[in-house]
Order: structure tokens, then sequence, then C-alpha cells
């Protein structure tokens, strides 16, 4: 009999067992070797290799990674293959890989949920469940998913820390930041190399407006988090950002030019995304990205499969109406709109795209044809649902930017008053935010206030650009 590294029984020889145990340690880390480490355990006659490669292609939020999947399992996809000598884990994985195939990623999730609970030290099981907590916006599970499994872990295991960085992102998209910084602090103290932990920090500096520790610790870490990892162009993203927070344009737009999208990129959907999300941030601003819109669009339009992932949907709309593509925008829209009337209601993606998707896609289209006040009619009664078509924080903040500037150009001005007054109370180091708010009071307000507001713009800005330019 074989075992995992965790002591977990698998099937299939000693030899596919340690490639498997190779895989998982990959997958933790985020790097590439993943691919190759999990073929060889298929290959070798482990299940549970065939299933994390079938899990890899699931997690690229990609309809047509779907068929690839289903061939990485093999005959146990359609159920023709004898699994009576499985173990249960094995068969439960099974059910769970089968279940997300069919479309139902959020009742893959639910199974594994059951498997980390009966084997808690299964860390494919917490690793594939809690990137569909992310990906399906579940903040309270991506932290209990992780929290309801440590106690089966002793904290000085040398894979323990990864589960912390983890649940650093849970804690951190629950809002409890102090916490996540303290267990995204002991994970990557414990493991530097662990990219998601080093992303959960940072994505707890964002979310305090706490810009220069967050420039300071990422580039403390650079050489962990910029190279040899699937998570390096998320990570850029998040120091762009900073860099946006700093005013320096120039700045983001070479970290886009570096690790965004470039002429060697691949037409990835997780990493189109915070291309996409990093120059519509620009182009709200009236920021001119030069000619990396059309690009990112035709990259888009070569994997976007509408209704399957509605967080991809949304971005794939901003990219075409930045290139000036209104018409493939329209047919993103119409695409949705039929795959609510007529698709699978069984999937996780209708149930998404219905009550979250197409109104935001709507809102997209009506913000880059000039419809301001319908931005509004269509994202304000679903705001406070917005998190349930997946993503971060941070990452939804690109459509709570949509509303603020349809508010703004509306000529709503006590509402995009209001907006700013919600973002400062929760972020009061927002340089952004006050550049809005000395906007909208240099427009009807007192110019002493419109002075100080962007007064305190200027000053925090300047933090940040210290930060930066240090050595």
């Amino acid at each position: 009999m074989a075992v995992d590294r965790q002591g977990l029984e698998l099937t299939g020889p000693a030899e596919a067992a340690a490639a498997y145990d190779r895989a998982v340690a990959q997958l933790i880390r985020f790097r590439p070797e993943v691919v190759e480490a999990s073929a060889e355990a298929a290959a070798g006659g482990c299940v549970m290799g065939s299933l994390l490669a079938a899990y890899l292609g699931l997690m690229s939020t990609e309809e047509g990674a779907v068929a690839a999947a289903r061939d990485a399992l093999g005959p146990y996809a359609a159920r023709t293959a004898d699994e009576t000598a499985l173990r249960p884990r094995e068969r439960a994985h099974l059910a769970a890989a089968r279940r997300w195939i069919a479309g139902d990623m959020g009742g893959a999730g639910a199974l594994l949920s059951g498997i980390s609970v009966e084997y808690p030290r299964d860390l494919l099981a917490l690793s594939v469940g809690h990137q569909i907590d992310f990906f399906r916006g579940d903040a309270v599970n991506l932290r209990d998913r992780i929290g309801r499994a440590l106690g089966a872990w002793d904290a000085a295991e040398d894979d323990a820390g990864f589960l912390y960085g983890m649940y650093a992102f849970g804690l951190e998209e629950c809002n409890q930041y102090g916490q996540a910084a303290d267990a995204g602090g002991r994970a990557v103290d414990s493991s530097p190399d662990d990219v998601w932990g080093i992303h959960a920090v940072v994505h707890t500096y964002e979310m305090q407006g706490q810009i220069p520790d967050g420039v300071r610790f990422m580039r403390a870490r650079r050489q962990n988090w910029a190279e040899g990892n699937f998570l390096n162009v998320h990570n850029a993203w998040h120091y762009a950002l900073y860099l946006l927070q700093a005013d320096d344009v120039p700045g983001a737009l070479d970290v886009y030019d570096t690790f965004l999208h470039h002429s060697a990129s691949e037409d990835v959907a997780l990493e189109l995304l915070d291309a996409t999300a990093l120059l519509w941030r620009l182009h709200l601003e009236g920021t001119p990205a030069g000619r990396r819109w059309q690009p990112l669009a035709e990259a888009w339009t070569r994997i976007l499969r509408p209704g399957y992932y509605p967080f991809n949907d949304m971005h794939a709309v901003m990219a075409y109406l930045g290139a000036g593509d209104t018409d493939r925008a329209i047919a993103v829209v119409a695409a949705l709109e039929r795959a609510v009337s007529e698709g699978d209601r069984r999937t996780t993606g209708w149930e998404m795209t219905a009550a979250v998707g197409l109104p935001v896609c709507r809102s997209m289209l009506h913000f880059g044809t000039g419809r301001y006040q319908e931005v509004l009619d269509e994202l304000l009664p679903i705001r406070t649902r917005i998190h349930e078509f997946g993503g971060s924080h941070a990452q939804r903040d690109a459509v709570e930017r949509t509303l603020l500037e349809a508010a703004i150009r509306a000529d709503r001005h006590e509402l995009a008053s209001a907006l700013v007054s919600e973002r400062l109370a929760n972020r009061e180091c927002s340089t952004y935010a006050w550049s809005k708010r000395a906007l909208l009071l240099s427009r009807r307000g007192p110019a002493p206030a419109a002075a100080a507001a962007a007064a305190r713009q200027r000053e925090l800005t300047a933090g940040i650009q210290a930060a930066v330019a240090a050595p």
C-alpha cells in the first residue's frame, strides 16, 4: 500500500506516489513543474495524480480546458472503469471532479469540503477547495475551510505554513486584517516560497491602505514572487496597483509590459484578468494605454466562452470597450442573455451569470457607450451581491470604481460623494478616494475643503513615492 507525504493511502505503486507528492508540493507553491509531476504520477498508475491533472485544467476557469480535464481522468471521467479497488478518499475526489466537469463548481466545492472534514490532512482537497471558494467569492468558506483543518496539523510541519498562507487570504477576504497579517507573516516566514501567502499579505496592505508598507514588503520579497511560479503575474498586478496609488502611471505600465501582457504572454484567463483590470483603471481616469488594448481583446476572443465563468466575461467586455470594439462587447452581453434564458440552470456558471454576471456586464457596456445613469440602474440593486461572481475585494474594486465614475459623470453629486465617503471610512489612506473627494468638492463644495482634500492626497502620494524610490 502506498501512502502520500501526509500519511494518506493511495492507489498505485510507490514510484507514482512519490511523483504525486512532488506534484502536490509544486501545486502549493504554484510552480509550473506541477504539470509534469502530476502527469508522471498519473502515467505511473496513481489515480490521485490523474485527479490533480484534471483539477489543474478546471482551475483555469476556461471552458476550453474542461475537455482536457475529462481526458486526464480517462475512463474514470464517465464511470466506465471499475472503482472498487480505489480508496474511499479517491472515489470522493472522483465525484468532486466529475461534478465540476459537469459544470457544478459549487457542488464540487461542497464535496471537497466533506473530504477535508474526514481527511483534514488532504492537501489537494484543501488547495483545490480553497480555489473554488475564491472563484465563487465565498469569503467565509475561503477562511473556514482551512480553519476546520488546522487542528489536524502540527504548526512545525514543513507543509503547515502553506495552510496558514491560505488561511490568511480567507481572513483578509473576511475583513479580519490583523489576523490575516499575522497568519500571512507566519506562512511566509515558514516558507519564503509561499507565493500565495505573499499574495495574502499584499492584499492585507492593499485593503488597509498601507501602501508604503506593501511596497517595501513586495520589494523585499521580489526574488520569491517575481519568477518561476504561476502567480507572478497576479502579484505583479498588485505592485502595479501600488504604483498607481503613487500616481506613477509610467511605472505601472512598465509592470504591465514586463509581467502582465506582452508578446510572449500566453492566452491564460487568470492572467488576462490582471492585465485588463489594470488598463481599465487607467481607462476610468481617461489615461491612454497606447496600443495595449487591442492584443488583450484579441486574446480574450480566442479563449472566451460567455456564461461559463462570468468574472472572465466582465473583463472581456472591458477589454473590448477599451479597444474600441463595441460590437464584440455587445455580442458578449447578448450571449449572456441567451445563456440565462436557455442555459443549464444546474451549473454554477448559470447561477453566477443570472445573479450578477449579466447585470455587471451590461453596466460595463453602458459605461463604454456613455449611458452613465443606466450603469447606476444596473449596479446599485446588486451591489451587495457582487462578490457572488468571484474574485477578491481588490479585483472587484474595478466594479466599484466604475460605479463611482458613472455617478460622477451622471452628475449624481450626492451619490458620488456618499460613495467616496464610504471608501474613506474603510481606507482613509486611499489616494484614489482623496482625489475623487477633491474633484467633487472643487465642483460644488467649499474651496478650503477641496484644497484640504487635495493636500491630503498629495501627502499620501508622497509617502508612497518615497517608499518606491527608497533603495
